[in-house]
């Protein structure tokens, strides 16, 4: 790394430099504040070590004029008059670290191998988003849809502020991915973006991952763990599927957006937390409510700014689009030069009904691609469902046999769900029952 020394003691500035070059570091040294800055205009630097009082100046003024020219530099103070509030209020203004004098070359040791671990992991981080934005197509949050434009106007309005949203929309329509850009437009975006899945877990499970638990407060607490809300404290908490949250869970919810508190499973002390609630589902809410499945009062809570997806279906003008996208996308990964598709798949696309949406699509173009021989996607590389004319497609009321029918329902359910257990859940069967229907069908 290269390291500035800021200090106007010569011979302070002389042993710090000593002490970072033994560890092979470069070092540059400066006496005030002023010269610090030139030293950042000529070259950048990883890391600084920066005199508290420097002869007039201020070291936490200097502090502030040197992460505005480098935000990414972490600064290290010093000082002879330590305290707890001088260390608080250096790095409330952004120091990474704080050191008292006289210090030991251990200790300079010992922070500078924090900056170089801390170093280390932003790298790690940078490249996993750099290989998950390689691995996922890029998220396409416009629409030319005068229904979509204002719900997306609305979201990231609301996204500036710290209220809690409700999306609503079918499976597959991006509900979640909006959640995520929302939080990334947020006064939270600094802090975690934390997604639990209400559906995939049984009602203890469930509290226990939201709220976290205490060692042996149940069978296979081994250890104390802290949840979801604990990670989420001072971010966003995303409720994928909130409709299925089970009854008895919904009251702590409530006492969570209402009073910022919670308790462990288990454990009777009250704990605090601030986190911006969004929460999602495919349900009809307002139905749940009536029917005696959702507390009111958590759905009124919940539905200070309510957002509504449209299916893939309702969005025609964006269909070409977003079809275009995935099909650049997957193409470049495969390696393979596509142009395009073929008028029969245009059409073929334009009369299929997309249970799935975004989600669906984007499996169809992936393994037309996959399997495409030529430069455009042709019929027979889209799923068999996309053959059929519109008159002769298997619906309910068509001259078709039961298993025909039944056949045609998993895989539109299969399409627009995640998982298998999605699945089975909303054709109200176990997956072991599931599996058996699609090996009876021929769908494995």
């Amino acid at each position: 790394m290269r390291v500035l020394i800021v200090d106007d003691e010569p011979s302070i500035r002389k042993t710090t430099g000593f002490a970072v070059e033994a560890m092979g570091h470069e070092v540059v040294g400066a006496p005030n504040g002023l010269r610090a800055l030139k030293e950042l205009e000529a070259g950048a630097f990883e890391a600084c070590f920066l005199d508290l009082k420097l002869g007039a100046e201020d070291g936490l003024v200097v502090l502030e004029k040197l992460l505005k020219a480098q935000p990414s530099l972490a600064v290290v103070m010093v000082t002879a008059y330590a305290n707890i509030s001088t260390a608080v209020e250096a790095m409330r203004r952004g120091a990474f670290d704080f050191i008292p004098k006289p210090f030991t070359p251990e200790q300079i040791r010992q922070v500078i191998d924090k900056i170089t671990r801390n170093r280390r992991l932003e790298k790690r981080v940078e490249q996993l988003e750099s290989q998950i934005t390689e691995e996922s197509p890029a998220v396409d949050l416009t629409s030319e849809e005068v229904v979509m434009q204002k719900t997306l106007a609305i979201a990231f309005k609301a996204a500036e502020t710290s209220a809690n949203m409700l999306v609503l929309g079918p499976s597959g329509t991006g509900k979640s991915v909006l959640a995520r850009e929302i939080h990334k437009r947020s006064p939270q975006k600094e802090n975690a973006f934390v997604t639990v899945s209400c559906p995939s877990l049984s009602r203890e499970l469930l509290e226990s991952e939201l709220f976290g638990h205490v060692k042996g407060s149940f069978t296979g607490a081994v250890s104390d763990t802290l949840g979801k809300v604990a990670a989420a404290d001072g971010g966003t908490l995303f409720l994928d599927e909130i409709g299925e949250m089970p009854l008895e869970i919904q009251p702590k919810l409530l006492r969570l957006l209402q009073e910022r508190e919670y308790e462990r499973v288990g454990e009777s002390r009250v704990r605090k937390a601030t986190v911006r609630i969004i929460a999602a589902t495919n349900r009809n809410l307002a139905e749940e409510v009536k029917a005696g499945r959702f507390r009111e009062d958590l759905f009124y809570r919940l539905n200070v700014i309510t957002l509504t997806l449209t299916g893939l279906r309702d969005r025609p003008a964006d269909f070409a689009r977003l079809a275009g996208s995935y099909l650049d996308f997957f193409a470049r990964r495969i390696g393979k030069k596509i142009t395009g598709f073929s008028p029969a798949v245009a059409e073929a696309f334009g009369r299929y009904s997309w249970p799935g949406n975004l989600r669906e699509l984007r499996n169809v173009i992936e393994r037309a691609v996959i399997l495409a021989g030529g430069e455009t996607v042709e019929l027979i590389d889209l799923p068999d469902d996309f053959a059929q004319p519109a008159d002769t497609r298997v619906a309910v009321g068509a001259r078709v046999t039961l298993d025909e029918l039944e056949a045609e329902h998993i895989r539109r359910i299969l399409a627009m769900t995640k998982t298998l257990d999605d699945a089975a859940r909303i054709m109200g069967i176990d997956p072991a029952t599931l599996y058996r229907k699609r090996q009876k069908l021929g769908l494995l």
